[in-house]
């Protein structure tokens, strides 16, 4: 099994499992019927989906599209939950554009419906499987033919749907005390249980003043980027007041401590909304919990639970303060965002084709949302997370263009990390997966056609970063997007991982190590792409951490809670202990950092790691929303020592643009000092030759920059990797006329210490061309010339 997708469950616990307890006893408001609001006959479709207030704030606009619904009522609420609707709308469809539309006055919804708060709204959708009838009352099965018909179609006015672009939720599915999710499926023991006093409402926002503060524009090559989830970084810091730990508010109180550790971009793993206020009903079990949030329920709501301030707005205002915060320390904030597939899930059982969860795509437009298997019966999943999302039809492909501006724009994100990536590049609507590159149809390149990506040097854009890979056949794409798009490069991460972990077991040749550490020219250099489009990373949240990497031997993920039980993860993860030394394992987590900041292309680092974070060998923690999961600083002596040695190694790479590159290195001496912009050596000093770079047991490279060709502040830097278990002898190149080298670090266990990597000004005399530097067995040196 390959490793780079490593196996694991990353979906919302499936709505309905227990019986339904949801009592269901209100009468339809039909049109005419009393008290019901009168839509104008010519009700208005232009304009953006979702419910916006109009220039005068006198009326609610909503607008949803469906281009196979017969009927579509909105249904207001004065309340979110537990209570029945204050009054049904019906919708007015225009044929060119396939969206239901009504305008209601303010007037009326505080007046004739009773709401003098929030405006809640939810949908109830007929269509040809289930056309209306007008004896339908909620509850009944009136109408109903088939819970899907031969197109596909999955509508069930039973079931109260969200609005695809409401700004926010007012709560998940399923919360602590309320009632079980069986009350959202379908087929024949669920079709009759009406949503609507349980179910999810949008929430009607009227446009928010808050700042996001000035965006960095700062070029993607110069980014140090921090993944981290948002409640983990702040649930278990005491410096952070109880209220809001684990927060919005709470992570904005880190942007300091961030930025004085080197971070420039901060990615958040989701935060769009997904099932998991029940996370917390059992503290200390994992049956059904979300943690890591990959199970989308709105992509235009920021999640609920991760606000301090839960009340209407408050989400989507705390966010923004979160941001401004993260602007004001010069930090970008990128998140994690989940289009391939949703919360909706799959079958509830296999090979049954009528039981599913109606929460809101699903049950507004299947064939439209979703990518089905030829005969429109089942999702298409080739991912194994539940089912494809439709991403080449153009009113899904505009949803996510759309989620994607309103975050990028209204709530200021820098960038994105793009779960799945390939599912967006596929070009086969129903019964197939077929990738694509070029074609302009698809979503990957509708995306940085709307919204450019950042230019090379820096600037007003978007950084567009993809997880190339999902698990099923045609999904591999690693170094096949289009322009505008960086990728997570699971072949630097692979090539690290088997040259220090795996010797004698997994063959690693010089001429790997040296691709991988330009910045994998093979991937990127023939399409047109640069360096930085290469996103370096050892680790990441889905597997080990960086110091589980080094300590286990292979995957445990049945310890009890706070480490587990876990279910999935990879059986393959290039990990060693280290023989159990533990020192070494410090050493081998040195290394692999070092080798992340002295590579071209852009590095990305995960929460912890910095002071050498462990979960104890569980490599898919994704359901402990625990204190396993939450960073602390509450750190030992040799933790704190390592978190210097990654502050360092970090200030050292922003100091030195010759690890940054635009472009990929030239051996070319373009200034005629005597060296090359890139150079390699053999341990001996001399320029490789084919055998030595095909040879596997060779296991020592060195390379020298030139720096005054790429505007450093260093003339020259030099690095030698001994891979070897036992010293090695380098004889050092020339540091260029009238220099000598000056050493930043050597990351072998006699130097460790907080001074491991030498404060600028502070670095120790090595010598000059021809010094024999002996590099103790798995070490790296760092040497500047000056």
């Amino acid at each position: 099994m390959s490793v780079s997708r490593p196996a694991r469950i990353r979906r919302a616990p499936r709505l309905g499992v227990l019986a339904a307890t949801a009592v269901l006893a209100a009468t339809f408001a039909g049109p005419g019927a009393p008290g019901a609001f009168v839509v104008p006959a010519a009700a208005a479709s232009g304009g953006p989906l979702g419910a916006h207030y109009d220039t005068g704030g006198a009326s609610i606009e909503f607008r949803v599209h469906s281009s196979r619904a017969g009927r579509i009522d909105l249904y207001l609420y004065r309340t979110a939950s537990g209570s029945q609707e204050a009054a049904a709308v019906p919708l007015t469809k225009d044929a060119a554009t396939n969206v239901w539309s009504v305008s209601v006055p303010v007037a009326a919804i505080q007046g004739q419906y009773g709401i003098s708060g929030a405006v809640y709204y939810g949908y109830r959708a007929w269509g040809p499987n289930w056309p209306y009838d007008p004896a339908w009352t909620k509850g009944s099965t009136a109408g109903f033919i088939a819970d899907v018909d031969a197109a596909g179609n999955r509508f069930n006015p039973n079931k109260l749907l969200t609005d695809p672009y409401a700004p926010e939720l007012s709560h998940d599915p399923i919360t602590p005390g309320g009632a079980d999710g069986a009350v959202y499926g379908t087929g024949p023991q669920h079709r009759g249980a009406d949503s609507g006093t349980q179910a999810p409402k949008g929430v009607v926002l009227a446009d928010g003043a808050t700042s996001t503060g000035t965006k960095p524009t700062r070029a993607l090559k110069d980014d140090i980027v921090y993944e981290v989830h948002v409640r983990g970084l702040t649930k278990n810091d005491p410096s952070v007041p109880a209220a809001y730990r684990g927060t919005y508010k709470g992570a904005a109180l880190k942007a300091a401590d961030l930025a004085a550790l080197g971070v420039t971009a901060v990615e958040f793993l989701p935060v769009q909304e997904t099932q998991n206020d029940a996370n917390d009903v059992d503290p200390t079990g994992t049956a059904g919990d979300n943690y890591w949030g990959y199970s989308t329920l709105n992509y235009f709501a920021p999640d609920r639970r991760y606000s301090s301030d839960k009340s209407p707005g408050g989400p989507t205002s705390e966010f923004k303060e979160m941001v401004r915060a993260y602007h004001d320390a010069g930090i970008k904030v990128f998140t994690d965002v989940v289009y391939n597939h949703t919360g909706e899930g799959g079958p509830w059982n296999a090979n049954d084709k009528n039981t599913y969860s109606l929460l809101s795509l699903r049950g507004l437009d299947n064939p439209a949302y979703y990518s089905l298997t030829s005969d429109m019966q089942s999702p298409w999943d080739n991912t194994g997370v539940g089912g494809n999302v439709n991403t080449y039809h153009p009113v899904t492909r505009n949803l996510i263009t759309d989620s994607l501006a309103y975050w990028k724009d209204t709530l200021g994100v820098d960038g994105f990390r793009f779960d799945l990536a390939p599912v967006l590049g596929n070009t086969c609507q129903h019964g197939c997966f077929q990738y694509s590159r070029t074609d302009p149809g698809t979503a990957l390149n509708r995306i940085t056609a709307l919204m450019p990506a950042r230019p090379a040097t820096g600037g007003t854009g978007t950084d567009w970063i993809a997880e190339p890979w999902a698990l099923g056949s045609g999904t591999y794409q690693v170094g096949n997007f289009p322009a505008g798009w960086s990728e997570w490069n699971d072949k630097f991460r692979d090539t690290v991982r088997r040259d220090q972990n795996t010797m004698g077991v997994e063959n690693v040749t010089p001429s790997e190590l040296a691709t991988r550490f330009a910045g994998s020219s093979d991937l990127y250099q023939d399409d047109g792409r640069a360096p930085y489009n290469s996103v370096n990373f050892a680790v990441a949240h889905d597997g080990f951490t960086l110091a589980d990497l080094y300590m286990c031997n292979s995957k445990n993920n049945s310890r009890p809670w706070p480490y587990g039980p876990s279910d999935g993860g990879s059986d393959y993860n290039l990990s060693w202990d280290q023989a159990g030394n533990a020192a070494d394992q410090r050493k081998a987590a040195r290394n692999g950092f070092a080798l992340l900041m002295l590579s071209a292309g852009t590095p990305m680092t995960t929460g912890g790691d910095e002071y050498l974070r462990s979960v104890r060998c569980n490599n898919n923690p994704y359901n402990l929303d625990s204190s396993a999961n939450w960073l602390t600083t509450s750190w030992s002596g040799d933790q704190s020592t390592f978190r210097t040695y990654v502050q360092r190694m970090i200030a050292f790479r922003k100091a030195h643009s010759a690890l940054r590159p635009t472009g990929f290195y030239t051996a070319a001496d373009t200034n005629a000092n005597g060296m090359g912009q890139l150079n390699w050596f053999t341990p001996a000093g001399s320029a490789p030759d084919g055998t030595y770079w095909s040879n596997p047991n060779n296991h020592a490279l060195g390379w020298r920059i030139d720096g005054t060709e790429l505007g450093d502040s260093s003339s020259a830097l030099y690095v030698g990797y001994n891979g070897w278990s036992g010293d090695v002898d380098f004889t050092l190149p020339s540091p260029g006329a009238g220099k000598n080298w000056y050493r930043a670090t050597d990351t072998s266990t006699w130097a460790e210490g907080v001074d491991q990597v030498a404060q600028p000004g502070s670095e120790a005399f090595i010598g000059g061309a021809g010094t024999v530097y002996r590099l103790h067995g798995r070490a790296t040196l760092l040497l500047i010339a000056k």
